[in-house]
């Protein structure tokens, strides 16, 4: 891997983890490295220190975990975005190391960091281009992530997720037939003449006991 050039640093924590963050794509990808270990070694070892001469900017640790994590989780899905911007010499997989890192941090960004304005990604990893490249590279990562872009946000949003409607089961109709209808009718109030009768039924009956004469 080239070393940026003197010049091209970059000028803040943020870009100084983007820069971070491809080289340790670099160092993944050459070298096969196991993600947990690059981060423990540019955390301890490499961001803010200096390497063979070269000084590290302080990088935004928090963001450049952020862009390395998920980089290589969401590869296999930013491959195919970023190939299909690429013109038929430039497959993603023959091309330069550096320059597949440099467009999967920016796919990344631009798919996945609604936070960051997409002219900032596309130009920071621009000037991430300019400092490792001198032809036309810088060119390639500007054209395949405005196609990207563009792509991106002409696509249909998709429908937000919504909770389930719970359904209630609706009470079912009860249909009464005309016989039906004449057998529930409510009886008539009763009249002064029914409630004698009652109580006259309901009163016992003492019947007189013969007594019977004397001898």
């Amino acid at each position: 891997m080239s070393k940026p050039k003197q010049g091209n640093k970059s000028k803040n924590r943020r870009s100084s983890a983007r820069l971070a963050a491809v080289q340790a794509l670099y160092q993944m990808d050459v070298a096969q490295t196991d993600l947990n270990e690059v981060l423990a070694e540019f955390i301890s070892f490499r961001l803010g220190q200096e390497m063979e001469g070269d000084h590290m900017n302080k990088a935004d640790i928090t963001f450049f975990t952020d862009l390395l994590s998920g980089i290589v989780h969401q590869q296999r899905r930013l491959d195919p975005l970023i190939d299909k911007h690429l013109a038929a010499s430039w497959r993603l997989n023959r091309i330069d190391s550096t320059l597949r890192a440099i467009l999967r941090g920016g796919a990344y960004e631009l798919t996945e960091r609604s936070d960051v304005p997409h002219k900032v990604v596309i130009s920071e990893y621009v000037d991430v281009a300019h400092a490792f490249f001198e032809n036309d590279e810088p060119k390639v990562v500007n054209a395949v992530l405005q196609n990207l872009w563009r792509a991106q946000s002409s696509a249909p949003a998709q429908p937000a997720e919504t909770e389930p409607v719970p359904i209630v089961a609706e009470a079912p109709e009860v249909i009464v037939t005309p016989e039906q209808q004449t057998t529930n009718e409510l009886a008539p109030e009763p009249t002064a003449a029914d409630e004698t009768k009652a109580d006259l039924a309901e009163t016992p009956i003492n019947h007189p006991v013969e007594e019977k004469g004397g001898a």
